[in-house]
């Protein structure tokens, strides 16, 4: 898995005050359907539906 300090570099749009880290979801998902994510305790799923969109559920 890629650091943030390895993550795609972003070019905000002119006058945008927030930059933040793309990851590619292959990167994420390492040839997995889905992935569990802890965050603060608590434990998430991201998958990958069958029309190839994200859902992340707790």
């Amino acid at each position: 898995m890629m650091s943030q300090s390895q993550a795609h570099p972003l070019t905000p749009p002119a006058g945008s005050e927030a930059i933040r880290p793309r990851l590619d979801s292959a990167d994420i998902l390492r040839g997995a359907s889905a992935v569990e994510i802890d965050h603060a305790g608590q434990r998430y799923v991201l998958r990958v539906t069958r029309e190839n969109k994200l859902i992340l559920t707790k």
